[in-house]
């Protein structure tokens, strides 16, 4: 047997709406919005999220052509529409509270995954409100509500710009903090190659003619206390040679490197 449109719809079987609403709904929630037909008006609502939450609860207001709300969740009259927004404004006060203790990156990301649906379901809250108080603008209990979900919407707003702008803060503190460690790391890996060039050529030659300086001088026939003060002056004047061909080539490679960037 198949359902009926009637059988499928998600709206209380005990209300007597317009068949048109139950036409439209059928069995999914969908989008919040509003309906009109015959005096009766619909409000199709979205609890508020909760984090994690796939799928959207839906939440139904009902006014009948005698000014009697009802909803399918909250209870009756036009105070259950008032729950739904004080519940909006829980959430929202929690995430703010959450965001001022926020400390590192991800709590800040944590605040806005929360926040981000709740975000658009307000603003869509504030959306369904207005297009029902274009519906009836006869209904004056719906100014207040609509103004309040505008409030809402705009202090989810500014909640989430600000959480998104600390975050980035954060994020863009921590980059600077790396770039000086790895500047400090850079400028110590700077010193250590000049200490290498300056004294490779004395190594190496002490490498070469071995430590037994008697011996080396007697071969090359010079006297053992002019024969190392020969090496050492030789070694420290290479190493100078040595020590600015290394700056020299490190700073036309930072030259370099600053040309390509204006670039």
């Amino acid at each position: 047997m198949v359902d009926t449109p009637a059988e499928k719809s998600i709206l209380p079987s005990m209300w007597q709406v317009p068949q048109l609403f139950r036409n439209r709904l059928g069995s999914t929630v969908g989008r919040q919005r509003a309906m009109a037909a015959d005096g009766h008006l619909l409000l199709v609502l979205h609890a508020p999220p909760k984090p994690d939450e796939q799928e959207r609860v839906g939440r139904f207001h009902w006014r009948s052509p005698e000014g009697e709300w009802t909803s399918n969740e909250l209870g009756k009259g036009v105070g259950a529409l008032a729950k739904h927004l004080d519940e909006f404004e829980g959430r929202i006060a929690a995430l703010d509270r959450k965001e001022e203790q926020a400390k590192t990156a991800e709590d800040y990301f944590a605040v806005l995954d929360q926040l981000a649906p709740l975000y658009r379901a307000a603003r869509n809250l504030h959306a369904v409100l207005q297009e029902a108080r274009t519906m009836f603008p006869e209904y004056l209990e719906i100014i207040e509500l609509r103004n309040r979900a505008y409030a809402i919407e705009r202090t989810a707003e500014l909640l989430f710009e600000g959480t998104k702008n600390s975050l980035e803060f954060h994020l863009a503190q921590r980059a600077e903090v790396q770039a000086k460690s790895s500047q400090r790391m850079a400028a110590a890996a700077h010193r250590l190659n000049i200490l290498a060039a300056f004294f490779f050529p004395i190594v190496t030659l002490m490498a070469i003619l071995g430590v037994d300086f008697a011996r080396a001088a007697e071969n090359f026939g010079l006297a053992g206390d002019v024969f190392f003060v020969s090496v050492l002056l030789l070694g420290l004047v290479a190493g100078g040679f040595l020590t600015y061909f290394v700056v020299q080539a490190e700073d036309d490679s930072d030259r370099s490197g600053e040309e390509k960037t204006r670039r």
